[in-house]
């Protein structure tokens, strides 16, 4: 069984930068596909980045441009820099492979 645990989440102010990392056990890491969701206090969780094994990725529009998602396979790693945060990214942040989630790594952004 995929295990994920989240590291990286914190206080920052707008126009900052977080890098959130999600950890993976399992020896095939390199096939999975690895996304990040986010869930804000009162809505739905939604998507926010995807990387394929090939190494291919796709983004929620609106964080196009500030968000990039990188995996290290060698690590069974797989991670989500965000720049030029913004107050509405504030949100509790999940790595997810299959039906497999991570705890969420809480961040927020502050005026």
């Amino acid at each position: 069984q995929v295990q994920l645990v989240e590291s990286g989440g914190g206080l920052v102010q707008a126009g900052g930068s977080l890098r959130l990392s999600c950890a993976a056990s399992g020896r095939t890491f390199i096939t999975y596909t690895m996304r990040w969701f986010r869930q804000a206090p009162g809505k739905e969780r939604e998507f926010v980045a995807v990387i394929w094994s090939g190494g291919s990725t796709n983004y929620k529009d609106s964080v196009k441009g500030r968000f990039t998602i990188s995996r290290d396979n060698a690590k069974n790693t797989v991670y989500l820099q965000m720049n030029s945060l913004k107050t509405e990214d504030t949100a509790v942040y999940y790595c997810n492979t299959r039906e497999v989630w991570g705890q969420g790594a809480m961040v927020t952004v502050s005026s």
